[in-house]
This record gives C-alpha cells, structure tokens and sequence, in this order.
C-alpha cells in the first residue's frame, strides 16, 4: 500500500486538509477535460515530478520495477499529449469518444496539504462504430499546492490489466 512520504510530501501545519468533497470535484473535473480532449489543462493539474501509472501487475508493489502500460513522469506526460493531439497517431485518428463515471470514493489516508484517494471508474468508449467499456480501480495521490489541488499520482489498475488490451489510444 502506498503511503503519503514515498512520494513528494509538501504537507506542512499550514496547508488546510484536503476534505473528500473538494477531492471528488477535483477528480471529476480531471474525467471532464480528459472525455473533452482537453489536454494542455490536463497537464497543468500536475505536480512537476507527479506519476501517472498504469500497471499491468494488478498487486505490483514497486511500479518502477516491473512492466507497466504506462510510467509516465511529466516529459513522458507531454510526449503522450503531443501525440494524442497531432493526429498522426494510429491511437489518436480519429481520437476515441469516451464518457468516465468515477465513483465509490474511499479516503486511503490523509494529513494536511495530502489525500490518497481511491476510486472506482468506468469508461465507455466509441471508436469505429464500436463501443466498449473498460473498468478499473483508480488511486489518486493529492496534494495542495497554495488555493489548489494538484495529482500527484495517479495509479489506474484495469480490472483486465493481465489479459490482451486492444487499442487504448488515450488518458485514463
């Protein structure tokens, strides 16, 4: 299980605690500008060195360690957009529509200026006159960087991660 200091810990006596209604509004703006493609807001709600994983071991202890579908730091984060965004990609021509739900919030830990949330979401995707949905257990690490909330971790662990994944071309 991850804790708040493997991480960056910004936490201090004068950051406000981050409540669960403040952290579902933040996560469900995150799924509203990716189902929109709109990328470059998605990047700043970043911290600099924030991960966003997508491992394929469903109980991976050390994501650095092992095969994931994605490990992304910020420049690997930029690339990915870069791509989703030029059209030249197989993945991202045309892009897939998708709509998230994301529900069952779960506060894993919390001290001030941090939360680890964790989440259950669900994607519907059409693309080439299919659609299909994907479900996956999300944890999302928080942090408070002066008024506002930045991720700085997000861990999205398909519920299919260990099977054949067909053409996923874009965030989760």
């Amino acid at each position: 299980m991850t804790t708040l200091t493997e991480t960056r810990n910004p936490a201090s006596a004068d950051l406000a605690p981050i409540g669960l209604v403040e952290a579902q509004a933040f996560v469900w703006a995150e799924a509203e500008l990716l189902d929109r493609h709109d990328y470059l807001p998605w990047l700043a709600l970043w911290t600099e060195d924030g991960r966003y994983i997508i491992p394929i071991e469903r109980d991976a202890d050390d994501y650095a360690a092992v095969l994931n579908i994605a490990y992304d730091d910020g420049e690997m984060r930029e690339a990915r957009v870069k791509r989703l965004r030029s059209g030249f990609s197989m993945s991202s021509a045309p892009p897939a529509r998708t709509v998230r739900t994301v529900s069952r919030f779960v506060v894993e830990t919390s001290e001030p200026g941090a939360l680890v949330l964790r989440a259950a979401q669900i994607i519907v995707e059409y693309k080439y006159t299919r659609t299909r949905t994907l479900a996956a257990d999300v944890t999302y690490r928080l942090v408070r960087e002066g008024e506002r909330l930045l991720l700085d971790r997000k861990v999205v662990t398909l519920i299919n991660s260990d099977d054949t994944l067909h053409g996923i071309g874009y965030l989760f």
